[in-house]
C-alpha cells in the first residue's frame, strides 16, 4: 500500500510540513529510516534521529519545531503516538483483510458461516457452530461443535477452539491457542491413582478480548470460564477450570492461575505471576514479575515477591536478604568469641 505525505496527514487530520506528495510504503524506526519508509517521533530521546534518518515522512507533534533543515516530510499531528497507532491499525487491516472459503477448508452442513468471512486451507467448522460476520479464520483452525462467534474476529492459525465456547466480538486468538480443553480435575483414590472429574462447563470470551499465542483457557467443571471484555492475555499463559478474568485486566507472559481464581477489573498482572487456586483478587490491582500469589488480595493493591507482599516491604525485606551470608559470619564470629572468652 503505498500513500502520500498528504494523504497520511488527511487521515490523521494533521499537516504536512515538506513535500507533501512524497509517497511511503512501508513503516520503519526513526533510527532505522529508509526512503519510502513511514517513521514517528513521539519520545524527545529519539529527537537527534530526526536529522540524520533516511525516512521519507515522519508523523511528530504539531508543537515539534526543527532546529536545522531536514529531508523527510514532516506530518505534524496532535499526538504523534497514537495516530502512528491509528495508522498501523489501518495498515494491518489492510494487510489481513482476507476474503472467501478456501476449497480445502471443511464447514459441517449444520454449522453457520456469516458473510464476508475468510477461511483458510484446512480450517474446520465442526457441527452447529456458528461464525458471525467478517471473519477471519486462519489455515488449520479447529472450531469444536456447538461453538459461537460473533463478529469480526480473527483466529490465526493453527488455533483450536472445543465444544461449546462462546466468543464475543471483536476478538483476536492467536496461533497456538487451546480454548476449552478440560480442567485439571483428578479425584485421588485410595490405590493411590487419580479418577478423572468429567469438566462439563465451558470458556466464555467477552467482546474485545485478546489471547496471545500459546495460552491454554481450560473449560469449567461446571458453569463457566469467563474472560470479561477487553481483557489481554498475553502469550503462554494457563488459565485454569472455572477462573474469572476482569474486563481490561492486562495479563502479561507464563502467568499461571489456578482453578477457581477470580481476577478483578483493570488489573496489571506481570510475567510468570503465579496464583493459588480459589482465591480473589480486587480490582486495579497490579503484581510484579514472577510474583507469588498465595492469598485474597484488596481492591487497588500493589504486590511484588513470593509470597506477594508490599512492593516497599519486600525491597526492604530484600536488602536484608543479600547481607545474610556477611551476617552470618558476623554472628559466628561473635559466638566464638563468646565461646572464648568463657573458657
Amino acid at each position: 500500500m503505498e500513500l502520500s505525505a498528504k494523504q497520511i496527514a488527511d487521515f490523521l487530520q494533521g499537516t504536512t510540513e515538506g513535500n507533501s506528495e512524497v509517497t511511503v510504503n512501508k513503516v520503519c524506526k526513526i533510527e532505522e529510516g529508509e526512503p519510502g519508509g513511514l517513521s514517528f517521533l513521539a519520545n524527545p530521546k529519539y529527537a537527534q534521529y530526526i536529522y540524520s534518518t533516511e525516512a521519507s515522512a515522519v508523523i511528530v507533534n504539531e508543537d515539534f519545531v526543527l532546529e536545522k533543515p531536514i529531508n523527510a516530510t514532516l506530518i505534524k499531528v496532535k499526538d504523534a503516538y497514537s495516530a502512528f497507532a491509528s495508522l498501523l491499525e489501518l495498515y494491518n487491516q489492510y494487510r489481513f483483510n482476507r476474503k472467501g472459503i478456501s476449497s480445502l477448508a471443511f464447514v459441517n452442513d449444520s454449522a453457520k458461516v456469516g458473510e464476508d468471512c475468510y477461511l483458510g486451507e484446512y480450517a474446520v467448522i465442526d457441527k452447529d457452530a456458528v461464525i458471525g460476520t467478517n471473519c477471519r479464520i486462519y489455515p488449520q483452525v479447529y472450531i469444536g461443535e456447538g461453538v459461537k462467534i460473533g463478529n469480526n474476529v480473527t483466529i490465526y492459525a493453527g488455533a483450536k477452539i472445543y465444544h461449546d465456547v462462546v466468543i464475543g466480538n471483536n476478538c483476536i486468538i492467536h496461533s497456538g491457542v487451546v480454548i476449552g480443553a478440560d480442567g485439571f480435575g483428578f479425584a485421588p483414590l485410595s490405590d493411590g491413582t487419580f479418577k478423572k472429574i468429567p469438566q462439563t462447563g465451558n470458556v466464555i470470551i467477552e467482546d474485545d478480548a485478546e489471547i496471545g499465542a500459546n495460552a491454554c483457557i481450560d473449560r469449567s467443571t461446571m458453569g463457566s470460564t469467563v474472560i470479561h471484555k477487553g481483557a489481554k492475555i498475553d502469550n503462554l499463559c494457563q488459565i485454569a477450570h472455572n477462573v474469572t478474568v476482569g474486563s481490561n485486566t492486562v495479563m502479561s507472559a507464563q502467568t499461571g492461575l489456578a482453578g477457581s481464581t477470580q481476577i478483578g477489573n483493570n488489573c496489571f498482572i506481570g510475567g510468570q505471576v503465579g496464583f493459588a487456586g480459589h482465591i480473589k483478587i480486587g480490582d486495579n490491582v497490579q503484581i510484579g514479575a514472577q510474583s507469588g500469589v498465595m492469598s485474597n488480595v484488596k481492591d487497588n493493591s500493589r504486590l511484588f515477591g513470593s509470597p506477594a507482599i508490599n512492593p516497599t516491604e519486600y525491597m526492604r525485606a530484600y536488602a536484608l536478604f543479600k547481607k545474610l551470608p556477611e551476617m552470618e559470619k558476623r554472628l559466628r564470629e561473635l559466638e566464638n568469641k563468646l565461646t572464648d572468652t568463657s573458657n
